[in-house]
């Protein structure tokens, strides 16, 4: 990770890094496959959220003083029900999970190990808190997408050299409005699962 340091805190001490973190996601989210066209009031509600939960995590990557990278999770019973509903549909019982919010690196510091470290600092703790279950979701894009850029190589493999299966029927929509777009809209988003030891 080079000169790189990370660090994790839980719930409100959080609070001195949220407006870097808050534009972090604007920054990384940007891009293609989010295309997310950031508003900060919004980041600062949604990561409020993750901030009022003490059994919340962050994993904070800094190069210096300044906030590089970032990855969240929190038990999924704390998160909203867009998230929990399709767990509770499938028969998978939602205390068993612990949910990871996002995973976010700019772009000049990846292939450093940090989205490993991630990855790792989250499955650690989750296992250490009695979670049987870490799950993420992704959104899908269409392959014709007019925005995808030409060099675009999905997470898929890296996702799944860390152990975590995309599971097709468990799925759930969420909604923000994409660069160039007048409205929000919803965008499937499907999990991805990894059972914990």
């Amino acid at each position: 990770m080079g000169d790189t340091r990370l660090t994790t805190c839980q719930g409100q001490d959080i609070a001195p890094h949220l407006a870097a973190l808050a534009r972090l996601r604007i920054r990384v989210f940007r891009d293609f496959p989010y295309l997310y066209d950031g508003d900060f009031d919004y980041e600062a509600d949604y990561l409020r959220r993750y901030a009022d939960c003490p059994e919340s995590l962050f994993v904070l990557a800094f190069d210096g003083d300044d906030l590089i990278g970032a990855a969240t999770g929190m038990p999924l019973v704390a998160d909203v029900e867009a998230f929990r509903a399709p767990f509770e549909r499938a028969g998978l019982e939602p205390a068993t999970v612990f949910y990871y919010g996002e995973s976010v690196l700019l772009p000049e510091y990846r292939g450093r190990g940090i989205g490993k470290a991630f990855m790792a600092e989250r499955e650690r703790h989750a296992a250490r808190e009695g979670f049987t279950i870490a799950a993420f979701c992704a959104v899908e894009r269409p392959d014709d997408h007019p925005l995808k850029p030409a060099d675009y190589v999905p997470l898929h493999g890296f996702w799944h050299s860390r152990g975590y299966e995309r599971q097709p029927d468990l799925a759930t929509t969420f909604r923000w409005k994409d660069i160039g777009e007048p409205a929000e809209t919803d965008k499937p988003m499907v999990f991805w699962l990894k059972p914990l030891a």
